[in-house]
């Protein structure tokens, strides 16, 4: 690729598609504000409404005044900076097979989003109700015979909460995984590995679409399994900005991106977490 070619927000675009397509943590939560950052530092006001009372309603008779809408400003800090800076020597350039370019871009995508899916699990797990807490005094032992349960309490949970049922996911680490496949209401379920195409999802089990990474919030030693719906946080990110240029002291094209981002529980009741060891 010639820098005479490099088109910034052409590259900044497929960056950040290439973001969301690695993202597991990212595809768990809504992504409502997005284009609102204009650097990093900023804030994102998001409204949120109380509830609406709901009346009896008596044919020929007056209903009441409206009532105000309760409305609370809840703020999305976008306060995560991560950058990429890299060179491709005239000589390998030269020599290599291929776009290394449009390769290397691809593989800064997935570094950036390593580091991201983890923050968004870590604020996942740290944010949700006490009360949705399975584990928090002692962390539970999990074995091929009980993982299955504790999967149906985190959705006990959720359903005492009224927390929707669309959308509702878990992330497991690689371990706990393996003692699910070991449980045939799992793995004949016929809910396995379906869309596989998704990056991270293995399959369906009590109403949760089923997620792995190794990016899995750990305490210690300690395993912070989060279930959620994606309206429980707001995670927002955003590629200000790639520059392609030549280092002065070197034959190279080198280019540098900054990736933006920042999170918000915005419903702490819609997340259940389960503290546990392997």
């Amino acid at each position: 690729m010639a820098l005479s070619t490099f088109i910034p927000e052409l590259w900044s675009a497929r960056l950040l598609a290439a973001l969301e397509k690695a993202h597991v943590a990212g595809s768990i939560v809504n992504h409502d504000y997005d284009g609102e950052i204009k650097q990093c530092g900023s804030a994102v006001h998001i409204n949120t409404i109380g509830d609406i009372t709901v009346s009896d309603y008596e044919k020929g008779s007056e209903i009441v005044d409206p009532e105000d809408l309760n409305l609370s400003d809840t703020t999305l800090e976008i306060d995560q900076a991560k950058y990429f800076n890299f060179q491709i020597d005239d000589v390998d350039a030269a020599q290599a097979a291929g776009d290394i370019m449009d390769k290397a871009m691809q593989k800064s995508a997935y570094a950036l989003n390593d580091i991201a899916d983890a923050y968004i699990l870590e604020n996942l797990a740290s944010n949700a109700s006490s009360d949705n807490v399975i584990g928090a005094g002692s962390p539970i032992a999990l074995t091929a015979d009980n993982v299955y349960g504790y999967i149906v309490q985190l959705r006990l949970i959720l359903d005492k909460n009224n927390v929707p049922h669309e959308g509702r996911s878990i992330v497991l680490p690689p371990d706990v995984y393996a003692l699910l496949l070991q449980d045939s209401r799992f793995t004949g379920s016929g809910m396995m590995g379906e869309e596989t195409s998704r990056s991270g999802f293995i399959g369906r089990i009590a109403g949760f679409d089923i997620y792995e990474s190794n990016n899995c919030y750990m305490n210690g030693d300690v395993y912070c399994i989060t279930a959620q719906v994606p309206s429980a946080c707001t995670y927002a990110e955003q590629i200000l900005e790639t520059t392609a240029y030549r280092p002065e002291k070197k034959f190279a094209d080198a280019v540098k991106g900054l990736h933006v981002y920042g999170i918000k529980v915005i419903d702490p009741t819609q997340i259940a977490v389960l503290n546990c060891t392997v």
